[in-house]
């Protein structure tokens, strides 16, 4: 596969720093599993998700990144005559297609960006996360 796409891609076969990623300015999307890290990192990074949920608590994490917070978008799943749920090539690019350029991406993206500020304030000196958290260490240093 590396031979394959050595002039159009690039494939990384060990750990990367996902928040990293995200952060660059490049980034305009983030096709991902939806667990719970990648979700606050894209949320932080003010990056909208194609939500493909595969197991355990994603797919409640994809449903509140894309129809609770409407920062993503689902990539469409269908459930064969088992019990797999599959995922085509077609739904893959469509949903790339919409999250990059299309209208339902554009209000992911606006809401994505707006919730990363959000975040991040929360985390500064004097944002709610970081006095909370202020509270939290006084009070068990009082004990």
């Amino acid at each position: 596969m590396e031979e394959k796409i050595k002039d159009r891609g690039l494939i990384v076969s060990e750990w990367v720093d996902q928040r990293q990623i995200l952060s660059h300015r490049a980034i305009g999307g983030f096709l991902s599993h939806c667990g719970w890290n990648s979700v606050l990192e894209s949320v932080v990074a003010g990056v909208p998700i194609l939500a493909w949920p595969m197991i355990a608590e994603q797919s409640l994490n994809a449903k509140l990144i894309v129809d609770g917070l409407g920062a993503g978008l689902s990539v469409k799943r269908v459930q064969n005559q088992g019990s797999e749920i599959l995922v085509s090539r077609q739904a893959i690019s469509e949903g790339v297609k919409e999250l990059m350029g299309g209208q339902k991406g554009r209000s992911a993206r606006e809401r994505a960006e707006a919730l990363g500020r959000v975040a991040r304030r929360a985390v500064q000196k004097d944002g709610s996360s970081h006095d909370t958290l202020s509270k939290l260490i006084d009070h068990l240093r009082a004990y």
